[in-house]
């Protein structure tokens, strides 16, 4: 290939960021942007047979390209005995991918996919470069292992909080879709509320726990709904396809409406007026951008990471912060009604989520990303 010839070549985008929906989301809200910015862009999604991405990124019209998964055990186990040899697998097969589609940069949002891709992007015998750029995103208050070994590498370092752990990190939020972040509320508010079958004028409570619901969210809201309906609150709640929920019958006052899933969450945020839901990352930018105001109830889990995403949104005023084990039917009646109830409260957190939301992050994190593949282009 020419120089004049390599130096119109459309860019080529390497997307490392499978196995979840917080890590698929991000990844596709930035290919959305990637396209507004070129339409010639060029944009491989690299993922594993074991993501949700086998659905979610086809659905979006972005060629999948799989590779071996790495899982990292997070303590000493049988299982760190045949590490080296899996990740040797992964990186062989994302190198020849990488070389496939000439990529001139390679976006990783942590997790299991973007390791082979960070130790990919080293120097490789069919490469017209000794190497290709980095840029890390970490959506989370703190960085996984796969993001502290691609930070190392990055030409940039983006994040969504200011103490990530990352070195250099650029704080630019999380990047969300744009049906989201330019989704006007109440013009949409008829229509979504109609369409789920809701009180068109009663205040109303959105309640989930992500894609597979959350026991405690569902019994301690579900136990709640004669007081909720009781005080003039309506409630959408997606309970988990997986899970069944028994609701108190109510006579009278707003419907209660249960539903497994909820594929047009556009339309369950613009039909809410406030939410009850966990706060991982992705949940926590959506919510925020649309300026809902929250009850945050971080996953028991983990290392805490759910209620260090809450933190900002939580100081702005925007939320509030409800432990797994202290959410309970009384704490509803007790502290979610009082709040629902108060109309200018509920103005003032909805102001403050918007405010400490970032709308533009995927339309500036695709910048960064197109910046470094012209910079570092031959």
């Amino acid at each position: 290939m020419g120089v004049t010839e390599s130096r119109v070549r459309s860019v080529s985008v390497v997307l490392a960021g499978g196995g979840t929906a917080g890590h698929i989301e991000p990844a596709m809200a930035v290919a959305d942007a990637l396209r507004s910015i070129d339409p010639h862009v060029r944009i491989t999604a690299l993922g594993t047979e074991r993501g949700l991405e086998t659905k979610l990124i086809p659905e979006r019209g972005y060629p999948l390209k799989l590779i071996p998964p790495v899982p990292l055990p997070r303590k000493a186990s049988r299982q760190m005995f045949g590490l080296p040899r899996r990740v040797r697998q992964a990186v062989k097969q994302t190198r020849a991918i990488l070389d496939e589609v000439e990529a001139d940069v390679i976006i990783g949002f942590g997790g299991y996919v973007s390791l082979p891709a960070y130790l990919a992007a080293g120097p490789g015998l069919l490469r017209r470069r000794q190497r290709i750029p980095i840029v890390v995103h970490e959506a989370n208050a703190s960085a996984g292992l796969a993001n502290k070994v691609g930070a190392r590498r990055a030409s940039r370092v983006l994040t969504a909080f200011p103490e990530s752990g990352l070195p250099n990190g650029e704080v630019v939020g999380i990047p969300v879709r744009a049906a989201i972040t330019g989704l006007d509320r109440g013009a949409l508010r008829a229509k979504a509320r109609e369409s789920f079958g809701l009180d068109p004028e009663a205040t109303t409570l959105l309640v989930f726990g992500g894609s597979q619901g959350a026991r405690s969210l569902n019994d301690a809201v579900s136990a709640a709904a004669p007081d909720l309906a009781a005080a003039g609150i309506g409630v959408l709640h997606a309970h988990g396809p997986k899970n069944s929920l028994e609701v108190p019958a109510v006579d009278v006052g707003p419907p209660y409406v249960a539903v497994p899933y909820l594929s047009r969450m556009d339309l369950a945020y613009a039909a809410a007026d406030a939410v009850v839901c966990r706060s991982g990352a992705m949940t926590v930018a959506e919510v925020s951008a649309v300026g809902l105001p929250a009850v945050y109830v971080p996953l028991p889990h983990g290392n805490g990471e759910q209620e260090l995403n809450a933190r900002p949104v939580v100081a702005a005023g925007g939320g509030i912060v409800v432990s797994d084990g202290d959410l309970s039917r009384d704490r509803v009646v007790d502290t979610i009604i009082p709040m629902l109830q108060d109309k200018d409260r509920l103005r003032r957190m909805s102001e403050n989520a918007a405010d400490a939301g970032h709308r533009s992050a995927a339309a500036q994190v695709a910048k960064i990303v197109m910046d470094v593949a012209r910079g570092d282009r031959a």
